[in-house]
């Protein structure tokens, strides 16, 4: 791969950029997989094939062109298409509409583009169905088998609700039934298998909102890892401003990057800021206050012209300035306000409200967000918070 940077940088190769101020990108890998990025032209072609000849002899591996491929855009031309296989001698074309288990194109009906999910949980329901399995045994297959096919068309795609709920259908049929083609009385309704084991449930995912979760998971690594590769593209492309909280939906923009704000805006919901200097919270708008449903202040701002929660820390002791705090707001409100811990000479942070240890920031590690992000999802879209989507 230090070969191809170095010709980028020589000017022999060009990578692929997104937009005019994002990273240029030749290479990707994942697994055993090795994804080359360049322009479609012969130049561009015949130095790639220099870098392979030298690659090969210095390793002495050769690299099999039957099993390699060669993918266009959609606006290329036949032309080029034939120039570009046959410098590179590479005789297959891939059409396929699936990478890694990803769609490669959506189309216009989202519907249809994921119906492929539905029709491998119906294969295999079906082809469970006539082995009579007891309820333990159906348990483990609807949470080991039948909601983990979308998964991870989950992570990186907002399937429609429509969809989630027909697998969901499918697979209540499938637990309520006893004989293949056998439509039984539902004696529970569907959010109830849903709910927690502890709260009378069976425990099994709500797709829908897990859906969501697993979207909000990738708007958590964009906030916590903004120097990463998928983090700069997106940037440079859809929030230059590097605010991620504040983008919303717009035309144009990519599907997957549709997905990921609605997951977004299912974060925020159970975000809230951690004070340090307090010079990036806003005291009207942002999430601060620990205890309450919007995590504000309940007090009315009024005439007072304080902003910013760096207006509330006395400047010379570093802790709140309680006669200004008992001045502005209610005593419901101070009295939350002074029980915050500072944490004086550090800059304030993102956290996830409903983990109890705290442990979630945006510039700590990453860590996978728990039942606690599901609940407050769920919460937001109408269900109560002991009903969460369970792994």
């Amino acid at each position: 791969m230090c070969l191809l940077l170095a010709a980028e940088r020589r000017g022999e190769l060009e990578g692929v950029k997104v937009c005019q101020d994002a990273p240029s990108i030749n290479h990707l890998l994942f697994a055993d997989d090795s994804l080359l990025l360049l322009k479609n032209d012969v130049r561009s072609a015949n130095h790639l094939q220099d870098i392979l000849s030298l690659y090969e002899n210095c390793s002495r591996q050769t690299i099999n062109k039957d099993k390699s491929s060669i993918m266009f855009s959609q606006n290329a031309k036949t032309v080029d298409k034939e120039q570009m296989m046959t410098a590179l001698d590479i005789r297959v074309e891939a059409r396929n509409d699936k990478y890694l288990g990803l769609l490669v194109y959506m189309g216009k009906s989202k519907e249809k583009t994921f119906a492929y999910l539905k029709d491998r949980v119906w294969k295999r329901v079906q082809g469970w169905k006539e082995k009579l399995l007891s309820k333990a045994g159906k348990e483990i297959f609807i949470k080991a088998v039948a909601q983990a096919i979308p998964s991870y068309a989950m992570s990186c795609f907002d399937l429609t609700k429509n969809l989630c709920d027909d697998i969901s259908r499918m697979i209540c049929r499938f637990w309520w039934a006893q004989q293949s083609n056998e439509h039984k009385m539902h004696w529970l309704s569907k959010e109830t298998p849903c709910t927690r084991k502890e709260d009378g449930g069976l425990g099994f995912r709500n797709l829908h909102l897990f859906n969501l979760a697993m979207l909000a998971r990738q708007g958590w690594r964009i906030l916590s890892n903004p120097d990463s590769l998928c983090a700069r593209v997106l940037r440079a492309k859809y929030f230059p401003d590097g605010d991620l909280l504040k983008v919303k939906e717009g035309p144009g923009i990519s599907y997957s990057w549709r997905s990921i704000i609605r997951g977004v805006q299912a974060l925020k919901k159970g975000l809230i800021w951690r004070v340090g200097d307090g010079t990036q919270i806003n005291i009207w708008l942002d999430p601060w206050i620990p205890d309450g449903v919007t995590r504000r202040p309940i007090t009315p701002r009024g005439q007072t012209l304080l902003t910013r929660v760096s207006e509330l820390i006395d400047p010379i002791t570093g802790n709140w300035d309680r006669q200004l705090i008992e001045e502005v707001f209610w005593e419901e409100d101070w009295g939350r306000i002074l029980g915050i811990p500072i944490k004086a000479g550090m800059d304030d942070l993102l956290a996830w409200h409903y983990d109890k240890k705290g442990i979630f920031s945006v510039k700590s590690n990453y860590h996978v967000l728990a039942d606690d992000q599901r609940r407050a999802v769920g919460h937001q879209q109408g269900e109560s918070s002991s009903s969460p989507v369970r792994d």
